[in-house]
């Protein structure tokens, strides 16, 4: 799920697409149904009705975020957000989304998803024509389905480890193909376990849908439920702009994502004619840069700036000038456009069978997925577009960018040949953003040996995967009961370790002799056991220290995985913890959740959680010296399945809707908090017979 990188200075360039006709959707033959929750079931004749709705609901519920999205996509959210919208339009013009858009879309999507994805934009624009007071800017609408596959390429693009590689050649950071590795990322996580009845006690099959992403805006979980008379009926979260449940369950099956981290990256240093401007070495022969002149309007204070700055196109891709030279970025998230395509299909599949066969359009560039079905199957899978690398080269550094050795064509791996589990005979498989080479019990974990090394693929865990195999070392059979409090554990694994900082024991090994001035909090961390629960009363000084640790490692460039830092810096983290807490608690001893806050409007309650434990949760500094929840355990899906059909309990972090007048723009937050979950179906009648509103989107 966050992705914070970059440097301003970009690009507009007003995007006009020519809109298809297709046969205009009567908003009478849609229907909407909001819970007790306020959640959107949307019902529609058609699938193309039910997406129209579907865009209507969201709209109505954060029409605000949809719009940055689509601002994003035509390169003018800078004008709304200003530096901070700059990255997001930079991006989008230099992966040259429009340019992919336009050449893939009448090849590379069929035409019934084109008919669905139109009745989605046609439900944005219905819904935009309706409010033009709710517009944050003119000539942004109507939107058309190019607009929006171009968004989708960009939030691709941002959720791989693409920006890592940018933000390393914007800083200077890329120097030569000897001593600059590409990064792994840091990133919030998420976690994914399916459980058959191997294991369980009720023989049902479980599946959990937990992902670490930002609690409010582009990347945020938005609720939902579509039911069509073509045999569309899923329940879940989708991202804003999404035109169906990108995780959650039909009546036959479900699955879940988990951000993984292969080689999605390639950099490549670039070989300039000592003479000639803008001519670069590849194969013996000097190539021209296309330059291309980003423009933008930047909104700082009331005004809007032009700003604009070049960047190139090698015969390798996207290409950025810093003081060490010319460096080119080939990723496969700017390739493709079929993501969106895929999770509509998928959403439609009714057995294991059907799901592979919608796996294998291998739409997706990236991403674990976990899965359970009815028939008590579990798979998992590291899923991405890998591509066929030289093993001549270290692919994991900068690659010398003059010759074709180096260049992969657009031909990736086939999802067979990635590493993938099935039924196995534990009865469990799980990820936590780890390695996929231990998802599973340790005697039937696949050998990393058996796979291409060219791929990347990660080998490391985390403290969250060491905690879920030990919570599992301790169980036989797991009951209901169990498999949500292993879900809903908040606790570290001792001794301390995070997938960044591989000695983070040393805090609770600082010797008190040698740093009097400090002893006292060390005292406390000796005593934390590791939990973080709210009434926890020694985890408050830890995970000021960690707000510290944190800022030093984005402050450093230290992005990777498995670092070690030296003892003064835990040291400085630690005197700078303790100098906080004394100043505005007075004390270093005290419930978590005092320091910890969960806000929204003018609630706010106790938080639970820190980095890295398996109920996650990311704050940062609020007001009065506490700190506040913006990531982590956001959207939580729990599901069991049986011959008879699916049991669905879900929470979101906050609510249905993220309009302020509304009353489920908080009313889920105690449910949150207390880590309890509201029951759900897809039964119709039902959902029907408990509705608090039915409409029509008009």
């Amino acid at each position: 799920m966050f992705r914070y990188f970059l440097v301003a200075a970009i690009l507009f360039i007003p995007r006009i697409h020519a809109q298809t006709v297709y046969e205009k959707i009567d908003p009478a033959n849609v229907t909407i149904v909001r819970d007790q929750w306020g959640v959107p079931h949307v019902y529609g004749g058609t699938d193309a009705e039910t997406a129209y709705g579907l865009a209507w609901a969201h709209s109505e519920d954060d029409f605000h975020t949809i719009q940055e999205h689509i601002l994003a996509s035509h390169g003018r959210l800078a004008e709304v957000k200003g530096k901070e919208g700059a990255i997001m339009d930079f991006i989008g013009q230099l992966i040259f989304a429009r340019e992919t858009v336009g050449k893939l879309f009448e090849t590379d999507l069929s035409e019934d998803f084109k008919k669905v994805l139109n009745g989605y934009v046609q439900g944005l624009n219905a819904y935009a024509e309706k409010h033009p007071d709710e517009l944050f800017l003119k000539g942004i609408f109507p939107v058309t389905e190019k607009t929006m596959l171009e968004g989708n390429m960009l939030a691709m693009t941002i959720v791989s480890t693409v920006g890592y590689d940018l933000r390393r050649i914007f800083d200077g950071n890329i120097i030569n193909q000897e001593t600059a590795p590409t990064p792994g990322p840091i990133a919030s996580g998420s976690n994914s376990f399916a459980f058959n009845s191997h294991i369980t006690d009720s023989g049902k099959t479980f599946l959990s849908v937990n992902s670490h992403q930002p609690l409010e805006g582009a990347f945020a979980w938005y609720e939902c439920h579509v039911n069509s008379n073509e045999g569309w009926n899923m329940l879940g979260g989708t991202f804003p702009g999404g035109l169906c449940p990108f995780v959650g369950t039909n009546e036959y099956l479900g699955w879940a994502h988990t951000t993984n981290y292969p080689d999605m990256c390639d950099v490549y240093h670039l070989t300039m004619h000592p003479k000639k401007k803008n001519l670069y070495k590849f194969d013996g022969q000097w190539l021209k840069l296309e330059p291309y002149t980003a423009k933008l309007k930047v909104k700082l204070g009331g005004i809007k700036l032009p700003v604009s700055k070049k960047f190139y196109r090698s015969v390798y891709g996207p290409t950025l000038k810093n003081k060490h030279g010319y460096y080119s970025l080939r990723f496969p998230s700017n390739l493709s456009i079929r993501y969106v395509e895929q999770w509509y299909r998928m959403n439609k599949t009714k057995n294991f069978h059907e799901f592979m066969t919608a796996m294998k359009m291998q739409g997706h560039v990236l991403f674990n997925t976990i899965y359970a079905d009815r028939q008590d199957t579990i798979f998992m899978i590291c899923n991405g577009h890998l591509p066929y690398r030289n093993p001549a080269y270290d692919w994991k550094k900068v690659l010398p960018g003059d010759t074709s050795a180096t260049f992969w064509p657009a031909k990736f791996y086939p999802l067979d040949s990635l590493p993938h589990y099935v039924n196995p005979r534990s009865g469990y498989l799980f990820n936590t953003n780890n390695t996929p080479f231990n998802a599973t019990a340790p005697e039937e974990n696949l050998d990393p040996a058996s796979f291409n090394p060219t791929m990347g693929m990660p080998d490391k865990d985390v403290n969250r995967s060491i905690r879920f195999q030990y919570l599992m070392s301790q169980e036989d059979r797991v009951s209901y009961e169990d498999f949500k409090r292993i879900k809903s554990d908040i606790a570290f694994q001792l001794p301390l370790y995070t997938r960044t900082l591989e000695n983070l024991s040393v805090l609770q090994q600082l010797d008190p002799a040698k740093y009097p001035d400090i002893a006292d909090a060390i005292d406390v961390l000796k005593r934390w056991n590791g939990s973080a629960t709210a009434d926890n009363q020694q985890a408050a000084i830890f995970s000021m220290t960690l707000q510290y640790l944190i800022e030093y490692l984005g402050k450093n460039g230290i992005m990777d995985y498995n670092n070690t830092i030296g003892e003064e810096v835990y040291v400085d983290a630690v005197r700078k913890a303790k100098k906080h807490l004394m100043k505005y608690f007075g004390k270093l001893e005290f419930p978590l959740g005092e320091l910890q806050k969960h806000v929204r409007g003018d609630k706010e309650l106790p938080m639970w959680g820190l980095p890295e434990t398996i109920c996650q949760m990311y704050t940062k500094p609020w007001k009065n010296g506490k700190l506040r929840s913006y990531l982590g355990d956001s959207y939580i899906m729990l599901m069991q399945y049986s011959e008879d059909g699916v049991k669905i309990e879900t929470v979101n972090a906050y609510g249905a809707s993220n309009k302020p007048g509304s009353k489920h723009y908080t009313d889920q937050m105690e449910l949150f908090i207390g880590q309890k979950y509201k029951k759900m179906t897809l039964d119709k009648e039902q959902i029907f017979k408990d509705a608090e509103q039915i409409y029509h989107p008009e």
